[in-house]
């Protein structure tokens, strides 16, 4: 789903955008509600596993809230106010029985590469059942998006990635995030 967003655009620049995990749901300006089977679960209780998974747009960023029977995980890639740790290149935490790892890479590119991949990225969300962009006014090259997938295999996993477009600055942010042992 690819949708304009009616607000200012706040990220002012790649460098402002922090990551926490475990943050209270956040006002959003765009949400998209998706129900991901994961196949049969692992445990002795019969039946499939379903897991929620909610992709926020926020007018600083994104916001991921997964739920599933055995636990929850919220991640949020945003500028936040108070936050001055910037945003980590890796990290690998356990989330109760889960395994969550998170990546993000900063790429600076030319102006008309950078509208070519901006684009190309649109165009590869907008049409996805699980995906999830946002165009900020001013620039339809400033966006966030977002695009959740499960492990084709029904091994218990969901994985992530997202997109937030800095035109001004030619600068784009990719994260990966992944989160194993779902049951």
């Amino acid at each position: 789903m690819l949708t304009t967003l009616e607000t200012a655009y706040i990220d002012t620049r790649a460098g402002d955008l922090a990551w926490r995990l475990g943050k209270e749901p956040l006002p959003a300006l765009a949400v998209v509600n998706l129900e991901l089977d994961l196949g049969r679960r692992r445990s002795r209780t019969a039946g499939d596993c379903r897991i929620q998974v909610q992709m926020r747009l926020l007018g600083a960023s994104h916001q991921v809230l997964l739920n599933a029977p055995d636990g929850c995980c919220s991640e949020t890639v945003a500028c936040m106010p108070g936050s001055r740790t910037p945003l980590p290149l890796g990290v690998a935490e356990r989330v109760g029985d889960w395994e969550y790892e998170f990546a993000a890479r900063v790429e600076t590119l030319s102006r008309g590469s950078f509208a070519g991949r901006a684009q190309e990225l649109l165009a590869l969300v907008a049409d996805h059942p699980h995906g999830l962009a946002g165009r900020f006014p001013g620039d339809p090259n400033a966006f966030t998006a977002m695009l959740v997938q499960r492990d084709p295999d029904g091994a218990g996993e969901v994985h992530w990635r997202t997109w937030h477009a800095y035109p001004m600055e030619g600068r784009l942010v990719t994260t990966r995030s992944r989160v194993t042992g779902l049951r």
